[in-house]
């Protein structure tokens, strides 16, 4: 019997808001970022079905959680975060989530002497810790042992997998250094289009200049441009660089301002802040740092 046209389409349209089972012998994982899916997916494998509810280009700072995304969660065996108030507008919910199910913020046990307190955080630590290699390294054995505790007949395959994974951000963490250390010492300025990057900063030996603050939930003023744009000039500083999750036109408005000055100056390209790509190498973690890598030693060297 065929179906009518109208009544395939209304099941097609309706499976869209539907939450798909997780593939058989498998837990359940709800990420919110993609920073956080990826540490789920390496430690994890095929023993794990993992959804990231924010995808690429989405800012986590002022993402409000869906019907569907609630539903996601629900069903969940395990719920992964980033925590330090990144996911700022979701905070509530995992408070009222922690209830019923298991919900981990992967930053839990990293010291909190190695985390940055700027001063207008009012006493909150910047969330962005994984633009330092060697912090992110730290997170993989909360992931681990999270997952161990659910399924605890791969208990030793996550932490095998967790402990080969520090491994390699490790080495990372040193190619980063090495990479960046190629930048002469006076151009060793990354402007950015918010304060994301502290950490990487701290990490890699650069001098970190931000247009918004740390979170993007308020924009930047016609003075924060204007401030940029004479560090620009008095400096010489001959690129900045826009962010996939944040809007350009700030930093756009940056560069014609300089321009109009009479500065040299240019976009040095795109950096992935608070999300990761969706396309191959930056849709992974270590791809993503390597691409950020690659574009900032490109434009400042």
């Amino acid at each position: 019997m065929r179906v009518p046209a109208l009544l395939l389409l209304a099941a097609l349209v309706g499976s869209c808001g539907e939450v798909a089972a997780a593939r058989p012998g498998t837990l359940r994982v709800v990420a919110t970022t993609g920073m956080v899916a990826d540490l789920a997916r390496v430690i994890g494998g095929d023993e794990v079905d993992v959804i990231a509810l924010m995808g690429p280009g989405v800012d986590p700072h002022v993402y409000k959680a869906s019907a569907l995304d609630l539903d996601r969660l629900r069903s969940a065996r395990l719920i992964l975060y980033n925590g330090l108030g990144l996911e700022g507008r979701m905070g509530d919910l995992f408070v009222k989530l922690a209830r019923k199910q298991a919900v981990v913020a992967v930053t839990e046990s990293v010291n909190p002497a190695r985390l940055l307190e700027p001063p207008e955080l009012l006493g909150h630590f910047d969330p962005h810790l994984w633009f330092d290699v060697s912090l992110w390294a730290e997170t993989t054995t909360v992931v681990a042992e999270a997952l161990a505790e659910l399924d605890p007949p791969h208990a030793a395959l996550f932490r095998s997998r967790a402990h080969a994974y520090r491994q390699e951000l490790r080495a990372l963490h040193e190619e980063v250094k090495r990479e960046l250390a190629t930048i002469p010492a006076r151009r060793r300025v990354l402007l950015t289009s918010h304060d994301a990057f502290r950490y990487f900063g701290r990490a890699y030996d650069l001098e970190v200049r931000g247009l918004q603050g740390i979170s993007t939930v308020n924009d930047p003023g016609v003075k924060d441009i204007q401030e940029m744009a004479e560090l620009i000039a008095k400096r010489g500083i001959r690129a900045l660089f826009v962010e996939s999750s944040v809007s350009p036109k700030a930093i756009q408005a940056v560069h014609e301002w300089v321009r109009q000055k009479g500065h040299a100056i240019r976009i040095g390209g795109t950096l992935f802040s608070d999300a990761m790509g969706d396309t191959p190498p930056t849709d992974t973690y270590i791809g993503m740092v390597r691409a950020n890598t690659r574009t900032i030693v490109e434009a400042l060297r």
